[in-house]
């Protein structure tokens, strides 16, 4: 029964953050969004631990003093800050490296996606803002500038809300255009009118 209700959670939050990388753009990531969580050793220690109501990870980490699911997954996800965990160059000792801004866009959407997989009904749009202040802090090993950007989503959606939000991330921080403006723009530069 907790495997059938892991594989579950897995699809509907993998439902959740395709919708919303397809809102902005990232139809690639959408679609391949965590699928090193049907490798074994993932799937496996999910179907153990699982609860609902928060990662198993956590769980497996309390009982083991380590979640091995966890080291594989953040190797292997590139929206993970975790993944771009590196020696700098500058100083020799560990720090988050600069991320390019699809991954940050999509760590945000798997922030938001996982808050409204785990909270349900009481989800709100504060909800991933709470959480990632909740336990942030001096947590996060991120690079300023991806830091920068993820705070910056997380308060325009509490604020401002989630269609808001997405509208930025699409024409704002990954410059792209809708289907309708982008047939506009090239009826525009073939000399069509509009």
């Amino acid at each position: 029964m907790k495997a059938w209700r892991h594989l579950k959670t897995i699809l509907h939050h993998k439902n959740m953050v395709r919708k919303g990388c397809f809102k902005v753009g990232l139809y690639r990531q959408g679609i391949m969004h965590d699928w090193s969580k049907y490798s074994p050793v993932e799937f496996l220690v999910g179907c153990r631990y699982y609860q609902g109501t928060k990662s198993p990870n956590n769980a497996e980490r309390a009982d083991k003093g380590y979640s091995l699911a966890w080291l594989h997954h953040k190797g292997r996800n590139r929206h993970h800050l975790e993944y771009w965990i590196d020696y700098s160059a500058e100083t020799g000792k560990m720090a988050g490296m600069r991320m390019p801004k699809k991954y940050v866009v999509e760590m945000f959407i798997d922030r938001v996606s996982a808050s409204k997989n785990y909270q349900k009904e009481n989800y709100t749009d504060r909800s991933p803002l709470e959480y990632y202040e909740k336990h942030g802090d001096g947590h996060y090993m991120i690079h300023k500038d991806a830091q920068k950007l993820l705070e910056k989503l997380l308060h325009m959606l509490a604020e401002e809300g989630e269609e808001r939000v997405y509208r930025y991330i699409r024409t704002v921080v990954l410059k792209k255009r809708g289907p309708r403006r982008k047939a506009e723009k090239s009826r525009q530069n073939k000399g069509g009118r509009l």
